[in-house]
């Protein structure tokens, strides 16, 4: 599935100690050479080089190895490859969590990296006598407990998600136990198995790590002492927080995106990520050059950023993400091309159930634009024969067109600032002509899609090389779509799931309303309108996503700390942190300006 990264206004410009700052290189050649003079003063014979799935190992290894012979110093390396089982007892492993359902797996709550080890490779290492003067070990799994007395010196290597999935798609990542990379590599073995050994062998290294390395660009690699990196994890998390933004064509692609930023390559808009785990972020902290962080990283600090109540309920999860779902079309097409698929989303029983997830999807829709015709689709007709559409969904598998399923499918006509609460097995979809900033719980740590695709009319699909709507159809996910279904129909929309926005409070220069919500849904849904300023406040306890949906810029300043701020461009989210506390918002743009929040009901 192709993306395209958005990075505009995306940089967080944060401060650390002027003394930590001195820690921190930029450049291949700077960073070796820390390294080598680190490695000399401490008379280092045998290092390690941890990290995540997509560094380029062998490059780090490589500039250290030429470094280090110019100081006269040999070098032999050893990649982790070989401290592997076979890649069929690897295969067996992961199996449980691959599972037989095709579009889905079950997550791996309890392995870890030292469960794919040979015991006796790891004893080899721990025996080697290396007869160079330095011993590079290399790649995942090289700083496990069983090996962390060995090393003189751990570096962490560190990869975002995005350019680690354009590996995967494009056959080149490299796997548990391998050199070369595997082109038949599947998506389910990283986001329920390899995802999660990952990031707990990334917990259990940085307890030994000296140094970080943002490995995400190899001919650009920045290296920080690790008491650096965690005094910019400490301090990024005291402010508003800006993630880059993620672009993806589809099927229903639209292109209001063109009139609002300049995106090379991505010739239509299907979603577009404001907010989530699985984005990354940008931190300048006072160099030529920012780091780029997985946003995983700053769950390291979860009582500042999502909050007691989440971090005990949900351990380890950012429960929140934010999409702007495109829409516009310069001329009118059918339903078939600018609706998405019809679909639900799992409850959290049935993801516990089914996936080992924590927390289920729960979705909103909020109208942030409306062009002639907008639409969404939600719920099915009262008069619909519900039997006759799970038999005609079942008989066509989105490989024929169901001619009359316009029978069964309500549409509702929309305007700016509607609302509508989708809890989970409510059958709908964006039907376009509309731009939506769509509002939800994010069910995985690993960022794990869970929509659940009923009908795609039979279309086919965006092909991003011939940059044509070519591909074949998608996938359905019948079985849990109609094992998930809550069969819902329009007059239950229209009473429980289309709210209203109350005022809480306001003074005429400002004005904060809550939308309606039902009990199904665990947050809330709150906007605030104002000309110059207006309060807001996280009550210490509440992680709220906020975009701005009208007006041009908007800067966020805490009022315990003013130092502590961010500026957001219109359709921009950022992440307030739980702990940020209260703040005030100041419209930059000489007209109304109108924030959308997400937060949940509990704290």
């Amino acid at each position: 599935m192709p993306l395209y990264e958005n990075r505009i206004n995306a940089l967080n410009t944060i401060e650390i100690d002027q003394n930590l700052l001195k820690e921190v290189q930029v450049g291949n050649q700077s960073v070796a050479k820390t390294l080598v003079d680190k490695i000399i003063e401490n008379k280092a014979t045998k290092i390690a080089i941890e990290g995540w799935y997509g560094v380029d190992f062998k490059k780090i290894f490589n500039l250290i190895k030429e470094e280090a012979e110019k100081h006269n110093l040999t070098v032999t390396g050893k990649s982790s490859a070989g401290l592997y089982k076979s890649s069929e007892e690897i295969a067996q492993y992961s199996a449980k969590y691959l599972t037989d359902d095709p579009s889905f797996g079950w997550v791996n709550s309890d392995g870890h990296l030292r469960d794919l080890l040979n015991p006796k490779a790891l004893q080899e290492l721990r025996d080697l006598k290396s007869e160079s003067d330095l011993l590079v070990v290399y790649g995942p799994g090289v700083a496990v407990e069983e090996l962390s007395d060995l090393y003189d010196l751990v570096i962490y290597a560190d990869y975002t998600m995005q350019p680690m999935l354009w590996q995967m798609w494009d056959g080149e990542l490299i796997p548990f136990g391998s050199d070369e990379p595997d082109k038949n590599y599947f998506w389910k073995q990283y986001y329920y198995n390899d995802f999660y050994l990952l990031y707990r062998q990334k917990q259990y290294a940085y307890t030994k790590t000296d140094f970080y390395i943002d490995a995400v660009v190899p001919e650009e690699l920045k290296l920080m002492s690790f008491k650096a990196y965690e005094a910019m994890i400490d301090e990024m998390v005291k402010y508003p927080i800006k993630q880059v933004k993620i672009m993806q064509p589809g099927p229903w692609g639209a292109y209001r995106y063109r009139d609002l930023w300049d995106i090379k390559g991505l010739e239509c808009n299907a979603w577009n990520e404001l907010a989530g785990i699985e984005l990354s972020i940008l931190i300048d902290i006072g160099l030529e050059k920012p780091i780029n962080i997985l946003t995983q990283n700053i769950m390291q600090r979860p009582l500042e950023l999502v909050g007691e109540y989440v971090h005990k309920t949900f351990p380890e999860l950012f429960p929140l993400q934010v999409w702007l779902d495109d829409g516009y079309f310069p001329e009118p097409v059918p339903w078939e091309r600018s609706s998405m698929p019809i679909h639900n989303h799992p409850s959290t029983q049935y993801v516990q159930r089914h996936f080992n997830e924590p927390l289920g999807r729960y979705e909103t829709y909020y109208i942030v634009e409306s062009y002639k015709g907008s639409s969404t689709w939600m719920g099915y007709k009262e008069d619909a024969d519900l039997e006759e559409w799970e038999r005609l969904c079942r008989d066509s598998d989105n490989l024929k067109v169901i001619p009359n399923w316009e029978d069964f499918i309500k549409r509702w006509d929309t305007n700016v600032g509607d609302l509508f609460l989708i809890p989970p097995g409510t059958t709908h979809g964006h039907g376009g002509n509309q731009m939506i900033l769509e509002m939800d719980t994010g069910p995985s740590i690993a960022g794990t899609e869970y929509s659940f695709f009923t009908y795609d009319f039979a279309r086919n699909t965006w092909d991003d090389n011939t940059k044509t709507m070519t591909a074949k159809q998608m996938k359905m996910h019948l079985e849990h779509s109609f094992d998930n279904q809550k069969w819902i129909r329009e007059g239950r929309v229209r009473s429980h799931h289309r709210p209203r926005p109350i005022t809480q409070a306001g003074d005429g220069k400002y004005r904060y309303d809550q939308y309606e919500t039902i009990d199904e849904m665990p947050f809330h849904i709150e906007r605030i309108f104002m000309e110059e300023e207006a309060p807001g406040d996280t009550q210490g306890k509440f992680m709220q996503i906020v975009t701005l949906t009208e007006g041009e810029r908007v800067t966020i300043v805490s009022k315990r700390d003013p130092r502590l701020r961010t500026t957001i461009d219109r359709l921009q989210a950022c992440v307030i942190p739980a702990s940020f506390g209260e703040h005030t918002y100041y419209n930059e743009s000489g007209r109304h300006a109108m924030v959308v929040i997400l937060r949940l009901k509990k704290g």
